[in-house]
């Protein structure tokens, strides 16, 4: 006897046939003599009737229990009047059992497998994954992230992309996170690194002539863990030569459209919205603005500079900017709760928060003494602000004001529930810096990684110029969230040569680790570039989950612990010795 349909393919069209279905005992109910069991397996869920006629089966059935796996073969029949579930796609039929077989019984469990709406704390979670992965509503998610990833297979299957498989123990390189090292048995003393990205066998592949490359891509990082950050993480990687920006993001966009098209029913409209790095940085705070509201920061240095409220006069006098937020109705906030938002820009380093209630006439605060009728009238006009809005103002040194301001906008976004939850909103954000100085380090750090190509300038780039260049870099986002980013790559070993020199890599050891790739720029690389997108943001965002560990079916605490698997964990003396390591604390 084996399984011929699966419990939640079950409908009318079965009405009549001998079906044999396996799964887990979702619940179990006796009423009056004949006893129900709703049977679960990843489709679904099925009535099951035991009638007690069936003496030896009724028998069987009346120790079943919660997640006992079983196997029952009977005929479908409509549900009687009355008992129909429409809740459910099974709900018209049920299975009336002529055989049962318990393949398995289960102990007690620590946490109800149906949909529980108790809190169940992540660490028990985890602990019982195995348990975990059994709710309906969880499988729905890694049945849809199974769908994605066809999609995206099957897409760039049909754009004639070839799919290539990458290494997983390679050369430690410098690409802005920790190396997770793996040392070598045969080589003593030298270690592999697990990729952080393909992207350096990817730009060879293009040297090799696979001229469409892409992978869904296991990588790791060896970084503090987020809602959006695992220890490993799966990327859909990306790389095609004879390429520029806009054949990259032309590609991206239609696979997404696909995707959510075929799997959403939504229809996304093409091209998506794009916007500079330093517009970007203006209007929301962010190089990953969320645009599903349409409160944005406005910059007042110029206004401000004369004005009597010292505040702000003095700061930019010194260099300082003046930037302010609108906050529709946010007149109605209380003064605790505006102290509140000064608390909170606190932790950006902001030293105080400034602000005005917009009324029918003119705007109340503490320091609306301090301007003139015009000057508060364009403060109104520069926010089309309305009576009953709170605009709040900050002067401090840019970094401060695009941080605090973009952390208030997006809190104000959430708090005022401003935010479309509805609405999938993507946009490209262009035009990035090619490097920022490491004030630490006293030396400039690529914006992205040192294989960007920069857009043209006259001559190489110098460390007299370095802070003018611009990468030919473009990143994806969706809601608020980077879902992606990537870039036209250096295909000249002389400007490759150009760029380490300005980030001061072929003065340190690190060099001799690019020197591969060098070599093959020189063997005539083509012109290429290509892209790395989030696959795990994008299932959570796709799903409504907060965060990745729910489409992740083994993820790690935020500690970067496996709970399950009691991972990482000591080896052995003889390990150790084999590799020649010992341990130090």
């Amino acid at each position: 006897m084996k399984r011929n349909i699966y419990c939640g393919d079950v409908r009318e069209s079965n009405m009549g046939e001998e079906v044999i279905v396996c799964g887990w005992v979702h619940s179990r109910r006796d009423h009056g003599g004949v006893i129900f069991v709703d049977l679960r397996d990843r489709e679904g869920v099925l009535q099951i009737v035991f009638q007690p006629w069936n003496k030896e089966v009724f028998k069987v059935a009346q120790d079943l229990r919660c997640e006992y796996v079983i196997l029952v073969k009977g005929l479908v029949r409509c549900r009687p009047d009355g008992t129909v579930n429409l809740n459910i796609p099974t709900g018209r039929v049920e299975l009336v059992a002529d055989s049962l077989e318990v393949f398995n019984a289960s102990l007690g469990l620590p946490f109800e497998i149906s949909n529980y709406s108790g809190v169940v704390s992540e660490e028990l979670r985890l602990k019982y994954r195995y348990l975990d992965l059994r709710r309906p509503n969880f499988q729905k998610n890694f049945i849809m992230r199974h769908k994605i990833s066809r999609e995206i297979r099957n897409f760039l299957n049909e754009e004639r992309f070839l799919e290539i498989e990458t290494p997983f123990l390679t050369k430690s390189t410098p690409e802005g996170a920790r190396d997770f090292l793996v040392p070598s048995r045969l080589q003593r003393g030298d270690f592999f690194a697990l990729p952080q990205s393909p992207q350096l066998f990817k730009q060879i592949l293009m040297v090799a002539g696979f001229d469409r490359y892409y992978q869904i891509a296991k990588c790791f990082r060896d970084e503090d863990l987020r809602s959006d950050r695992q220890l490993e993480f799966t990327q859909v990687d990306i790389e095609v030569s004879f390429a520029d920006e806009e054949d990259i993001m032309d590609i991206v966009e239609r696979m997404l459209v696909r995707v959510f098209k075929v799997l959403l029913g939504l229809e996304l409209k093409m091209p998506f919205k794009r916007v500079s790095y330093d517009d970007a940085m203006l209007r929301y705070g962010s190089d990953k603005p969320d645009t599903r509201f349409e409160v944005e920061i406005k910059d007042f240095t110029q206004e401000f500079k004369d004005v009597k409220f010292g505040v702000f006069s003095s700061a930019i006098l010194n260099g300082k900017i003046v930037r302010g937020l609108c906050i529709p109705k946010g007149a109605s906030f209380s003064r605790a709760e505006i102290d509140g938002f000064a608390k909170f820009v606190g932790d950006y380093g902001a030293k105080g928060l400034a602000w005005m209630k917009i009324t029918d006439t003119s705007a109340e605060s503490n320091i609306s003494k301090y301007f003139n009728e015009d000057e508060i009238e364009a403060i109104v006009s520069k926010f089309s602000a309305n009576p009953g809005d709170l605009v709040v103002f900050l002067a401090d040194y840019e970094k401060v004001v695009v941080q605090s301001l973009g952390a208030l906008r997006l809190k104000v976004g959430r708090e005022c529930e401003l935010i479309d939850k509805n609405k999938f909103n993507f946009l490209w954000v262009v035009d990035f810096p090619l490097m920022e100085w490491d004030k630490e380090e006293c030396r400039w750090q690529a914006l992205h990684h040192p294989f960007t190509a920069p857009k043209c300038l006259q001559g190489l780039i110098t460390k007299e110029n370095a802070d003018k260049a611009r990468a030919r870099a473009y990143d994806i986002v969706l809601n608020g969230v980077e879902l992606g980013g990537g870039s036209i790559r250096i295909h000249k070993s002389d400007v490759q040569k150009n760029i380490f020199d300005i980030l001061n890599i072929e003065k340190d050891s690190t060099k001799e680790k690019f020197d591969f790739l060098l070599e093959a720029l020189s063997y005539g690389a083509p012109p290429h570039g290509g892209v790395a997108l989030g696959f795990d943001r994008l299932c959570a965002l796709i799903l409504g989950e907060e965060s990745i560990r729910e489409v992740i079916a083994f993820p790690k605490t935020q500690k970067g612990i496996d709970i399950l698997s009691n991972a990482p964990s000591q080896v052995s003396d003889k390990q150790l010795e084999e590799l020649g390591l010992q341990i130090t604390l």
